[in-house]
Protein backbone atom coordinates (compact mmCIF):
# COMPACT_ATOMS: atom_id res chain seq x y z
CA UNK A 1 0.00 0.00 0.00
CA UNK A 2 1.40 3.38 -0.77
CA UNK A 3 1.30 6.37 1.28
CA UNK A 4 -1.57 8.53 -0.09
CA UNK A 5 -3.80 4.89 0.37
CA UNK A 6 -3.25 4.36 3.73
CA UNK A 7 -4.00 7.81 4.94
CA UNK A 8 -7.09 8.18 2.33
CA UNK A 9 -8.16 4.59 5.05
CA UNK A 10 -7.06 5.88 8.03
CA UNK A 11 -9.35 9.26 7.62
CA UNK A 12 -12.43 7.08 6.75
CA UNK A 13 -11.21 4.61 9.58
CA UNK A 14 -9.75 5.33 12.04
CA UNK A 15 -10.77 7.84 15.08
CA UNK A 16 -8.48 11.38 14.36
CA UNK A 17 -6.87 11.00 17.57
CA UNK A 18 -3.16 11.71 15.74
CA UNK A 19 -1.80 14.15 13.42
CA UNK A 20 0.46 12.38 12.01
CA UNK A 21 3.43 13.30 9.61
CA UNK A 22 3.35 11.85 5.92
CA UNK A 23 5.81 9.54 6.41
CA UNK A 24 5.63 5.68 5.65
CA UNK A 25 8.16 3.49 7.67
CA UNK A 26 8.42 0.40 6.50
CA UNK A 27 11.91 -0.91 8.42
CA UNK A 28 14.93 -0.25 10.20
CA UNK A 29 18.31 -0.81 11.53
CA UNK A 30 20.64 0.24 14.39
CA UNK A 31 19.48 4.46 14.86
CA UNK A 32 17.89 4.66 11.71
CA UNK A 33 14.35 4.07 10.06
CA UNK A 34 13.23 3.39 6.40
CA UNK A 35 10.81 4.88 4.84
CA UNK A 36 8.90 2.89 1.65
CA UNK A 37 11.06 4.78 -1.17
CA UNK A 38 14.32 3.17 0.39
CA UNK A 39 15.63 6.31 2.16
CA UNK A 40 17.27 6.18 6.21
CA UNK A 41 16.32 8.53 8.54
CA UNK A 42 18.37 9.30 11.61
CA UNK A 43 16.26 8.33 14.30
CA UNK A 44 16.39 10.69 17.52
CA UNK A 45 13.06 9.70 18.84
CA UNK A 46 13.20 6.32 19.04
CA UNK A 47 9.63 6.30 18.76
CA UNK A 48 8.75 8.60 21.84
CA UNK A 49 11.57 7.38 23.62
CA UNK A 50 10.65 3.09 22.99
CA UNK A 51 12.85 1.82 20.82
CA UNK A 52 15.84 1.95 23.13
CA UNK A 53 18.51 -0.49 21.56
CA UNK A 54 17.39 1.03 18.01
CA UNK A 55 16.34 -1.02 15.40
CA UNK A 56 16.38 -4.73 14.15
CA UNK A 57 18.62 -5.91 17.15
CA UNK A 58 19.80 -9.17 17.23
CA UNK A 59 18.73 -9.52 20.82
CA UNK A 60 15.10 -8.46 20.11
CA UNK A 61 14.54 -10.41 17.51
CA UNK A 62 16.04 -13.31 18.83
CA UNK A 63 14.08 -13.47 22.27
CA UNK A 64 10.82 -12.88 19.83
CA UNK A 65 11.66 -15.42 17.68
CA UNK A 66 12.54 -17.83 20.77
CA UNK A 67 9.40 -17.08 22.62
CA UNK A 68 7.11 -16.75 19.91
CA UNK A 69 7.91 -20.44 18.89
CA UNK A 70 7.09 -21.69 22.11
CA UNK A 71 4.30 -19.58 24.29
CA UNK A 72 2.65 -16.69 23.60
CA UNK A 73 -0.25 -16.29 26.81
CA UNK A 74 -1.36 -18.35 29.29
CA UNK A 75 -2.93 -15.58 31.48
CA UNK A 76 -2.04 -14.49 34.92
CA UNK A 77 -4.01 -17.73 36.40
CA UNK A 78 -0.69 -19.80 35.96
CA UNK A 79 2.63 -19.11 36.39
CA UNK A 80 5.45 -19.08 33.43
CA UNK A 81 8.56 -18.74 34.45
CA UNK A 82 9.87 -14.98 32.89
CA UNK A 83 7.63 -13.47 35.43
CA UNK A 84 9.81 -14.03 38.21
CA UNK A 85 13.15 -13.67 35.68
CA UNK A 86 12.15 -9.99 34.84
CA UNK A 87 10.97 -9.00 38.52
CA UNK A 88 14.31 -10.03 39.94
CA UNK A 89 16.34 -7.74 37.52
CA UNK A 90 13.79 -5.31 37.84
CA UNK A 91 13.83 -5.35 41.82
CA UNK A 92 17.50 -5.14 41.70
CA UNK A 93 17.83 -2.39 39.53
CA UNK A 94 15.13 -0.30 41.08
CA UNK A 95 15.95 -0.72 44.95
CA UNK A 96 12.32 -1.23 45.28
CA UNK A 97 10.82 -5.16 46.15
CA UNK A 98 7.84 -6.11 44.14
CA UNK A 99 6.49 -5.20 41.09
CA UNK A 100 3.04 -5.79 38.82
CA UNK A 101 3.20 -6.11 35.23
CA UNK A 102 0.90 -4.31 32.83
CA UNK A 103 0.48 -3.20 28.98
CA UNK A 104 1.54 0.71 28.78
CA UNK A 105 2.55 3.55 30.95
CA UNK A 106 -1.01 5.41 31.65
CA UNK A 107 -2.05 1.46 32.80
CA UNK A 108 1.36 1.14 35.21
CA UNK A 109 0.21 4.84 36.57
CA UNK A 110 -3.16 3.69 37.30
CA UNK A 111 -2.03 0.78 39.03
CA UNK A 112 0.01 3.18 41.34
CA UNK A 113 -2.94 5.62 41.88
CA UNK A 114 -4.88 2.82 43.20
CA UNK A 115 -2.22 1.78 45.49
CA UNK A 116 -1.66 5.04 47.10
CA UNK A 117 -5.69 4.97 47.59
CA UNK A 118 -5.30 1.54 49.07
CA UNK A 119 -2.30 2.31 50.86
CA UNK A 120 -4.25 5.40 52.53
CA UNK A 121 -7.24 2.78 53.47
CA UNK A 122 -4.69 0.47 54.82
CA UNK A 123 -3.54 3.19 57.18
CA UNK A 124 -6.88 4.03 58.21
CA UNK A 125 -7.77 0.65 59.30
CA UNK A 126 -4.66 1.05 61.58
CA UNK A 127 -6.12 3.99 63.07
CA UNK A 128 -3.77 6.76 61.52
CA UNK A 129 -5.03 9.84 60.01
CA UNK A 130 -4.17 10.31 56.15
CA UNK A 131 -6.57 10.65 53.19
CA UNK A 132 -7.10 10.35 49.36
CA UNK A 133 -5.56 13.43 47.69
CA UNK A 134 -2.89 13.91 45.46
CA UNK A 135 -0.28 16.52 45.01
CA UNK A 136 0.68 16.37 41.25
CA UNK A 137 3.62 18.73 39.63
CA UNK A 138 2.99 21.57 37.12
CA UNK A 139 4.05 20.81 33.93
CA UNK A 140 3.49 17.27 34.60
CA UNK A 141 2.13 14.48 32.75
CA UNK A 142 1.40 10.59 33.54
CA UNK A 143 -1.12 9.42 30.76
CA UNK A 144 -4.35 9.77 29.42
CA UNK A 145 -6.64 7.49 31.23
CA UNK A 146 -8.68 8.44 33.51
CA UNK A 147 -6.91 9.02 36.67
CA UNK A 148 -3.99 9.50 35.36
CA UNK A 149 -5.32 12.16 33.63
CA UNK A 150 -6.26 14.03 36.65
CA UNK A 151 -2.59 13.97 37.67
CA UNK A 152 -1.37 15.42 33.98
CA UNK A 153 -1.37 18.89 34.47
CA UNK A 154 -1.72 20.93 31.36
CA UNK A 155 -5.95 21.46 30.89
CA UNK A 156 -5.36 20.36 27.24
CA UNK A 157 -5.48 16.84 28.39
CA UNK A 158 -8.21 17.41 31.37
CA UNK A 159 -11.42 19.45 30.10
CA UNK A 160 -12.38 17.85 27.26
CA UNK A 161 -13.20 14.79 29.47
CA UNK A 162 -14.54 16.76 32.98
CA UNK A 163 -15.40 15.89 35.42
CA UNK A 164 -12.23 13.97 35.73
CA UNK A 165 -10.78 12.09 38.96
CA UNK A 166 -11.29 14.88 41.85
CA UNK A 167 -8.48 15.39 44.67
CA UNK A 168 -5.66 16.56 42.77
CA UNK A 169 -3.77 19.58 43.33
CA UNK A 170 -0.81 21.07 41.29
CA UNK A 171 2.52 22.24 43.28
CA UNK A 172 4.54 24.95 41.31
CA UNK A 173 7.47 23.30 40.10
CA UNK A 174 10.54 23.12 42.15
CA UNK A 175 8.50 25.31 44.63
CA UNK A 176 9.49 23.91 47.87
CA UNK A 177 7.31 26.63 49.96
CA UNK A 178 4.34 25.70 47.99
CA UNK A 179 4.84 22.01 48.06
CA UNK A 180 4.91 22.45 51.90
CA UNK A 181 2.13 24.75 51.74
CA UNK A 182 -0.07 22.16 49.92
CA UNK A 183 0.65 19.09 51.83
CA UNK A 184 -1.01 18.06 54.39
CA UNK A 185 -2.14 14.43 55.93
CA UNK A 186 -5.59 14.22 54.09
CA UNK A 187 -2.33 13.79 50.92
CA UNK A 188 -2.12 10.03 50.14
CA UNK A 189 0.54 10.65 47.42
CA UNK A 190 2.99 12.97 45.80
CA UNK A 191 3.42 12.62 42.07
CA UNK A 192 6.75 13.23 40.53
CA UNK A 193 8.75 12.92 37.24
CA UNK A 194 12.37 13.58 38.16
CA UNK A 195 12.86 14.58 34.41
CA UNK A 196 9.13 15.55 32.86
CA UNK A 197 9.19 14.26 29.09
CA UNK A 198 5.99 15.62 27.90
CA UNK A 199 6.65 18.65 30.06
CA UNK A 200 9.51 19.89 28.24
CA UNK A 201 12.30 18.13 29.58
CA UNK A 202 12.07 19.83 33.35
CA UNK A 203 14.25 18.31 36.10
CA UNK A 204 13.50 18.17 39.65
CA UNK A 205 15.71 20.02 41.88
CA UNK A 206 17.42 17.79 44.76
CA UNK A 207 15.47 20.46 47.41
CA UNK A 208 12.06 19.77 45.96
CA UNK A 209 12.48 16.11 46.06
CA UNK A 210 13.95 15.26 49.20
CA UNK A 211 11.09 17.58 51.01
CA UNK A 212 8.78 15.55 48.63
CA UNK A 213 10.21 12.35 50.56
CA UNK A 214 10.64 14.08 53.57
CA UNK A 215 6.83 14.96 54.01
CA UNK A 216 5.80 11.45 52.67
CA UNK A 217 7.64 9.74 55.86
CA UNK A 218 5.91 12.76 57.77
CA UNK A 219 2.62 10.70 57.16
CA UNK A 220 2.97 7.49 55.40
CA UNK A 221 1.67 8.72 51.75
CA UNK A 222 3.72 7.69 48.95
CA UNK A 223 6.33 9.19 47.08
CA UNK A 224 5.32 8.33 43.97
CA UNK A 225 8.23 8.44 40.93
CA UNK A 226 6.81 8.56 37.16
CA UNK A 227 9.89 7.06 35.30
CA UNK A 228 7.79 5.83 32.21
CA UNK A 229 9.80 8.30 29.70
CA UNK A 230 12.77 8.38 32.21
CA UNK A 231 13.32 5.48 33.16
CA UNK A 232 15.45 1.92 32.46
CA UNK A 233 18.55 3.50 31.23
CA UNK A 234 17.25 7.17 29.30
CA UNK A 235 19.26 9.50 31.75
CA UNK A 236 22.60 7.38 32.33
CA UNK A 237 20.77 5.15 35.40
CA UNK A 238 18.43 3.02 35.21
CA UNK A 239 16.12 5.37 36.87
CA UNK A 240 16.05 8.89 37.11
CA UNK A 241 15.47 9.38 40.96
CA UNK A 242 19.21 7.23 41.58
CA UNK A 243 20.80 10.85 40.16
CA UNK A 244 19.25 11.91 43.38
CA UNK A 245 19.97 9.31 45.96
CA UNK A 246 16.39 9.17 46.99
CA UNK A 247 14.39 6.00 46.70
CA UNK A 248 10.08 6.57 46.05
CA UNK A 249 7.73 4.30 47.40
CA UNK A 250 6.42 3.32 44.30
CA UNK A 251 7.96 4.18 40.31
CA UNK A 252 6.03 3.18 36.67
CA UNK A 253 7.90 2.03 33.93
CA UNK A 254 6.83 1.50 30.26
CA UNK A 255 8.69 2.89 26.55
CA UNK A 256 11.60 1.03 26.33
CA UNK A 257 11.02 -2.20 29.08
CA UNK A 258 10.65 -4.49 26.15
CA UNK A 259 12.42 -2.93 23.12
CA UNK A 260 8.89 -2.32 21.07
CA UNK A 261 6.17 -4.77 22.58
CA UNK A 262 3.63 -3.21 25.07
CA UNK A 263 4.26 -3.09 28.33
CA UNK A 264 4.33 -1.61 31.83
CA UNK A 265 5.40 -2.15 34.82
CA UNK A 266 4.56 -0.66 38.66
CA UNK A 267 7.49 -1.18 41.41
CA UNK A 268 7.03 -0.54 44.93
CA UNK A 269 8.22 -1.50 48.63
CA UNK A 270 6.72 -4.18 50.53
CA UNK A 271 5.16 -2.00 52.92
CA UNK A 272 3.32 -0.36 50.30
CA UNK A 273 2.38 -3.77 47.93
CA UNK A 274 0.42 -4.62 51.61
CA UNK A 275 -2.49 -2.41 49.88
CA UNK A 276 -3.36 -5.02 47.36
CA UNK A 277 -4.76 -8.73 47.95
CA UNK A 278 -5.88 -10.94 45.31
CA UNK A 279 -8.66 -9.79 43.27
CA UNK A 280 -8.32 -6.04 44.39
CA UNK A 281 -6.14 -5.40 40.71
CA UNK A 282 -5.05 -7.05 37.71
CA UNK A 283 -5.19 -7.46 33.66
CA UNK A 284 -5.54 -9.74 31.55
CA UNK A 285 -2.15 -9.45 28.98
CA UNK A 286 0.10 -7.98 31.95
CA UNK A 287 3.27 -9.82 31.85
CA UNK A 288 2.61 -12.31 29.58
CA UNK A 289 5.39 -14.54 28.38
CA UNK A 290 6.87 -12.70 25.21
CA UNK A 291 6.72 -8.92 26.40
CA UNK A 292 8.53 -10.32 29.47
CA UNK A 293 10.91 -12.20 27.68
CA UNK A 294 12.10 -9.30 25.23
CA UNK A 295 12.22 -6.74 28.43
CA UNK A 296 14.52 -9.57 29.97
CA UNK A 297 16.60 -9.20 26.58
CA UNK A 298 16.78 -5.19 26.81
CA UNK A 299 18.01 -5.05 30.61
CA UNK A 300 20.61 -7.81 30.11
CA UNK A 301 21.69 -6.05 27.08
CA UNK A 302 22.23 -2.54 28.55
CA UNK A 303 23.99 -4.83 31.07
CA UNK A 304 26.41 -6.73 28.53
CA UNK A 305 27.34 -3.82 26.40
CA UNK A 306 27.87 -1.18 28.90
CA UNK A 307 24.86 1.23 28.14
CA UNK A 308 24.52 3.01 30.85
CA UNK A 309 28.11 4.38 30.48
CA UNK A 310 27.40 5.09 27.05
CA UNK A 311 24.32 6.93 27.48
CA UNK A 312 26.48 9.23 29.97
CA UNK A 313 29.32 9.86 27.39
CA UNK A 314 27.52 10.15 24.39
CA UNK A 315 24.35 12.34 25.99
CA UNK A 316 26.81 14.28 28.32
CA UNK A 317 28.35 15.22 24.39
CA UNK A 318 25.30 15.77 22.65
CA UNK A 319 24.16 18.21 25.66
CA UNK A 320 28.10 19.95 25.18
CA UNK A 321 27.15 20.33 21.33
CA UNK A 322 23.77 21.87 22.09
CA UNK A 323 25.26 23.93 24.48
CA UNK A 324 27.48 25.22 22.15
CA UNK A 325 24.73 25.73 19.56
CA UNK A 326 22.87 27.96 22.35
CA UNK A 327 25.82 30.31 22.40
CA UNK A 328 25.61 30.91 18.49
CA UNK A 329 21.89 31.45 18.57
CA UNK A 330 19.61 33.58 20.60
CA UNK A 331 16.82 32.13 19.63
CA UNK A 332 17.90 29.11 22.32
CA UNK A 333 17.25 30.13 25.58
CA UNK A 334 18.15 26.54 27.19
CA UNK A 335 19.47 23.57 27.21
CA UNK A 336 17.75 20.71 29.67
CA UNK A 337 18.14 17.21 30.29
CA UNK A 338 20.37 14.13 31.44
CA UNK A 339 21.61 11.37 29.76
CA UNK A 340 19.78 11.01 26.05
CA UNK A 341 16.53 12.47 27.36
CA UNK A 342 17.33 16.25 26.30
CA UNK A 343 15.47 19.36 25.16
CA UNK A 344 16.28 22.78 24.10
CA UNK A 345 13.62 25.63 24.62
CA UNK A 346 13.59 27.87 21.63
CA UNK A 347 11.59 31.87 21.84
CA UNK A 348 8.76 30.47 19.81
CA UNK A 349 6.51 27.82 19.25
CA UNK A 350 6.34 28.63 15.55
CA UNK A 351 10.46 28.59 15.36
CA UNK A 352 10.14 24.91 17.21
CA UNK A 353 7.48 23.62 14.73
CA UNK A 354 9.30 25.01 11.78
CA UNK A 355 12.60 23.49 13.05
CA UNK A 356 11.40 19.90 13.85
CA UNK A 357 9.67 19.93 10.20
CA UNK A 358 12.50 21.14 8.50
CA UNK A 359 14.58 18.08 10.72
CA UNK A 360 12.58 15.59 9.55
CA UNK A 361 13.39 17.31 5.50
CA UNK A 362 16.79 16.26 6.18
CA UNK A 363 15.65 12.94 7.24
CA UNK A 364 16.25 13.55 10.89
CA UNK A 365 13.56 12.23 13.30
CA UNK A 366 12.55 14.56 16.25
CA UNK A 367 9.77 16.35 17.80
CA UNK A 368 8.11 19.47 19.17
CA UNK A 369 6.83 18.75 23.40
CA UNK A 370 5.29 21.87 25.46
CA UNK A 371 4.77 23.94 22.14
CA UNK A 372 8.57 25.66 21.77
CA UNK A 373 10.99 22.54 23.33
CA UNK A 374 12.78 20.47 20.66
CA UNK A 375 13.16 16.71 22.26
CA UNK A 376 15.72 14.23 22.02
CA UNK A 377 15.01 10.80 22.89
CA UNK A 378 17.74 8.98 20.64
CA UNK A 379 18.46 4.88 21.15
CA UNK A 380 20.69 4.04 23.32
CA UNK A 381 23.36 3.16 20.79
CA UNK A 382 23.79 6.26 19.49
CA UNK A 383 27.13 7.37 18.40
CA UNK A 384 28.94 10.58 18.15
CA UNK A 385 29.08 10.77 14.70
CA UNK A 386 25.38 10.59 14.54
CA UNK A 387 25.25 13.90 17.14
CA UNK A 388 27.39 15.61 14.71
CA UNK A 389 24.91 15.34 11.95
CA UNK A 390 22.17 15.97 13.67
CA UNK A 391 23.71 19.34 15.39
CA UNK A 392 24.90 20.20 11.78
CA UNK A 393 21.54 20.46 10.68
CA UNK A 394 19.88 21.80 13.32
CA UNK A 395 22.67 24.75 13.07
CA UNK A 396 21.93 25.30 9.52
CA UNK A 397 18.00 25.19 10.21
CA UNK A 398 18.10 28.46 12.31
CA UNK A 399 20.96 30.25 10.95
CA UNK A 400 18.50 30.30 7.64
CA UNK A 401 15.14 30.52 10.49
CA UNK A 402 16.55 33.61 11.95
CA UNK A 403 18.00 35.07 8.67
CA UNK A 404 14.34 34.50 7.25
CA UNK A 405 12.73 36.15 10.56
CA UNK A 406 15.24 39.06 10.38
CA UNK A 407 14.39 39.40 6.61
CA UNK A 408 10.68 39.45 6.62
CA UNK A 409 10.89 42.17 10.07
CA UNK A 410 12.97 44.03 7.85
CA UNK A 411 10.38 44.19 5.31
CA UNK A 412 7.47 44.62 8.14
CA UNK A 413 8.92 48.33 8.81
CA UNK A 414 9.93 49.12 5.65
CA UNK A 415 6.32 48.53 4.19
CA UNK A 416 4.84 50.08 7.55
Amino acid sequence: MTLATIQAAESKLLLQTYARNPYLFVGGHDVYLTDENGNDYLDLLSGIGVSALGYSHTAITAAIRDQSSRLLHTSNLFYHEATVELAVRLTEISGLDRVFFCNSGTEAWEAAIKLARAHAGHLRAQGKQIGTRFLALEHSFHGRTMGSVATTHKQKYRDPFAPVMPGVEFVRFNDVADLREKFSNEVCGICIEAVQGEGGIHEVSQEFFATARELCDSTGALLMADEIQSGMGRTGQWFSYQHYAILPDVTTLAKPIAGGIPMGAMLCTDEASLAFTPGMHGTTFGGGPLACAVAIAVIDTIRQDHLLAHVQEVGGYFKEQLLTLAKRHDCISEVRGMGLMLGIELHSAELAETAAAQMMQRRIIINRTSETVLRFLPPYILEQKHVDIAIAALDEILTLSTAFAATSSAGEHANG
